[in-house]
């Protein structure tokens, strides 16, 4: 005869509730000695996982303690949903029902939100396809929608999760949301303020009221970590200014009834400003205080700034860290003085113990290999901790272009007091593009272009590119792949094959063509971190193929020198880059020379081009750019420079405001025929774009230019050299850097080419 021992409903509120239940339930049971132990309900859990988890065996007593504890650890499994201990007999026999398993996770109306990220971020949570259904964590997981939907600004988003029972004990989950409107924000006040206006201060903020730009900043949306962000922005900025004792008291953010508007108020409280009346050194300085002076930036005299004491207290410990001393602590102590409005900082020091490298380790790189991280770090594991070389290590890294952050950070090792472990934490980005493009213009018709770029090859940090145009007047096929490490010291090599067709930019045209093909191989010595000189060599021949209007120069040069050119180019070069961003540069340097020597062949020349570049910030939100270029060509041999050789100007990346290369010499037909001189000069002012706040992806700048091509036989004059100045947008776009110019020539000549706006993907000035 079977007994029914216990029995748990599926209904039950909870099984804390439904454990307390077996205890009082079982224990009005005789005991008995199991004699076999027998699973009913299974579906898909193995009964092995039964038996391992209850904590009774054949041959076992059975009693209302271990039931209790059978029922407790098959339920701590949350894969069943109904569990009951019965006895026929001496056997024991548990009988399950399981939970139905999630058979898809699906979303309905997420316009916010992409589906993918949604899914990923549910199996974060443990709701995922294969996995057991939970009503709690299926609630979590909506609760957690709604808070993604709040940090979008979208407070009256609604989640309706529905279940909808399948075959075989399955159910999908739609979670159905309806987003509304984003609450924006109405108004922000700053309260307290005296010595700065409003409006300079909420100038500062990310985050505003709005403008006609704000459908693509979303600056108006409210965000909790933006507004944080804002507030240590304006409280930095009292304290670069001698506010010592600023502070921000409170911050309400109300939310009106209907969840559509925000405002914002902060109370603050300015202090008093105060100006440095000195700077003293405390502690030990490794008997080097003469080498930690010059690193101070804190200016006596000048009003208090925070920044420069953050500056000064960062640098003692990077100088700390040259020394092996990784736990150095270096406090600046203000002490004031109210009466005087004066305060002198102190500069404690405390270098700690001497270290050395452990371990290296690398995280983050799920595509890129360690070693292409790797190879780029100067600290070496085993030596001693130098932050120099760490901050450089990183900065490499950082300048690979694999990621979008690359943060090193200093591990202690436990009972090691003189170790520590650096841990390099990156977060990759995509380094493949597709690039498939239409133009068209008067000159060029309609123009097709093809690209396909990965610039870390298959996870090596190689870079491989292939290009195709078709153009109407200028026709291209390009193959390049660059090897960074083609030698263990990090000289690069570069391989080119190419094939080109070009045209003058004539509106009448003509079929006559010059086709170059050509192969070279290059090679990148690093010199320095910053400095690398390039070396070269290569094959190259040209042909001109004669046609109707063709250039008297081109036939001319074809009936001396024939119509086919071999060469044999050796190409040098040099480049120095330490500007702040390769993409938005807002500081810093950039100089590149190369040159080209055919040494043998039929076309016998020497070329080369200089170009420098400046960047100068002249506040958060200003840059001022400068740009040269000089290019220089000439013939070798008793032989006039090669015309298919000539430099062009005009257009974007020169001379804005005049057709794409058409300045300088022309023939008796008009037709442009660049020469072997070149010069541009170009200067900009950057600025955020109106309405973008600071986004720097996003940016305006007004331009003058000047530059123009010489003959052979021609002095190069300013008298002669074409001007413009315009306005231009430039914004980062998922295809590259765009670039769109509107020039106004203010110097111009007879027959020359104006062509006011201009518009290009992937060049810069």
């Amino acid at each position: 005869m079977k007994k029914h021992f216990y029995c748990l409903g599926a209904r039950t509120a909870s099984a804390v509730a439904a454990m307390l239940f077996v205890a009082q339930a079982a224990w009005a049971l005789e005991p008995f000695k199991v004699r076999d132990i027998r699973v009913e309900g299974l579906q898909r859990v193995e009964p092995g996982t039964v038996f391992a988890s209850i904590p009774l065996r054949v041959g076992d007593d059975y009693n209302d303690d271990k039931g209790a504890a059978a029922i407790r650890a098959l339920f701590a499994l949350g894969l069943f949903k109904d569990v009951r201990l019965e006895a026929d007999g001496n056997v024991l026999v548990v009988v399950v029902e399981e939970r139905p398993t999630v058979a898809d996770v699906d979303f309905a109306g997420t316009r916010e939100f992409d589906k993918d990220a949604l899914k990923k971020a549910m199996r974060d949570v443990g709701l995922t396809e294969g996995r057991p259904y939970d009503k709690a964590l299926a609630d979590r997981a909506e609760q957690e929608l709604k808070r993604q939907y709040i940090n979008r600004s979208l407070y009256g988003a609604e989640v309706v999760t529905t279940v909808t029972p399948i075959e075989r004990n399955r159910v999908n989950l739609t979670f159905t949301v309806t987003e509304g409107e984003p609450a924006r924000i109405k108004d922000i006040r700053i309260v307290g303020n005296k010595s700065f206006s409003e409006s300079t201060l909420k100038g500062l903020f990310d985050q505003n009221t709005g403008g006609w730009l704000s459908w693509y900043t979303k600056s108006d949306r409210y965000s909790r970590a933006k507004l944080n962000a804002d507030l240590e922005t304006l409280r930095s900025y009292y304290l670069q200014r001698g506010f010592v004792e600023f502070r921000i008291d409170s911050t309400q953010v109300a939310i009106s009834p209907d969840k559509k508007d925000i405002s914002i108020t902060v109370n603050v409280t300015e202090g008093e400003r105060f100006v440095v009346s000195g700077v003293k050194l405390e502690g030990n300085y490794l008997e080097r205080e003469d080498e930690f002076k010059p690193l101070v930036a804190i200016r006596p005299g000048e009003p208090y700034n925070a920044d420069q004491v953050t500056e000064t207290t960062k640098a003692f410990s990077e100088y700390f860290g040259r020394f092996g001393f990784a736990f150095a602590r270096v406090e600046a102590v203000p002490e004031i003085d109210r009466e005087t409005n004066r305060v002198q900082i102190v500069l404690q020091a405390e270098p700690s113990r001497r270290a050395y490298v452990r371990r290296i380790n690398v995280s983050g790189n799920n595509r890129t290999r360690d070693e292409v991280i790797r190879r780029e770090f100067r600290q070496f594991e085993a030596s001693w901790y130098d932050s120099e070389k760490i901050r450089l290590s990183r900065d490499r890294v950082d300048r690979l272009g694999f990621f979008t952050e690359v943060n090193v950070e200093t591990q202690e090792v436990p009972g090691a007091p003189d170790q520590v472990d650096l841990v390099v934490n990156v977060t990759e980005k995509p380094t493949g593009s597709l690039q498939l493009g239409v133009g068209f213009s008067s000159a060029e018709k309609v123009a097709f272009s093809f690209g396909i770029k990965q610039e870390n090859f298959m996870g090596s940090g190689n870079y491989l590119g292939v290009d195709v145009n078709t153009s109407k007047y200028r026709r291209t096929f390009v193959f390049s792949t660059t090897n960074p490490y083609f030698t263990p010291e990090g000289i690069s090599r570069t391989l080119d094959l190419y094939y080109r067709t070009d045209k003058p930019y004539e509106d009448q045209g003509g079929n006559y063509q010059l086709v170059t093909t050509g192969a070279a191989v290059r090679f990148g010595v690093p010199f320095s971190e910053t400095d690398t000189v390039f070396f070269g060599g290569g094959l190259e021949q040209t042909q001109i193929k004669p046609g109707t209007n063709i250039p008297a120069t081109y036939l001319a040069y074809a009936e001396n020198y024939g119509y086919k050119s071999n060469s044999v180019p050796l190409t040098i070069g040099w480049s120095r880059d330490d500007r702040d961003s390769a993409l938005a540069p807002n500081s810093g340097r950039y100089q590149r020379l190369n040159s080209e020597w055919s040494v043998a062949g039929d076309a016998r020349y020497v070329r080369a081009n200089y170009q420098y570049q400046q960047y100068i910030p002249l506040n958060k939100r200003f840059t001022v750019a400068f740009n040269g270029e000089l290019g220089l060509g000439k013939g070798m041999n008793g032989r006039p420079f090669p015309v298919f050789k000539n430099f062009y100007s005009g257009g974007l990346g020169s001379v804005r405001g005049f057709d794409q290369g058409t300045l300088g010499p022309r023939d008796v037909t008009g037709a442009s025929l660049g020469g072997p001189k070149k010069v541009t000069l170009n200067a900009e002012l950057i600025a955020p774009f109106p309405g973008a706040g600071n986004d720097r992806t996003l940016r305006v700048f007004t331009f003058a230019d000047v530059g123009n091509v010489y003959g052979e036989n021609e002095k190069i004059s300013f008298a002669d050299m074409r001007a413009s100045v315009g306005l231009g947008l430039s914004w980062i776009s998922p295809l590259g850097p765009l670039r769109l110019a509107f020039a106004q020539p203010v110097r111009k000549f007879a027959g020359d080419k104006i062509q006011k706006l201009q518009f290009q993907i992937g060049t810069s000035f």
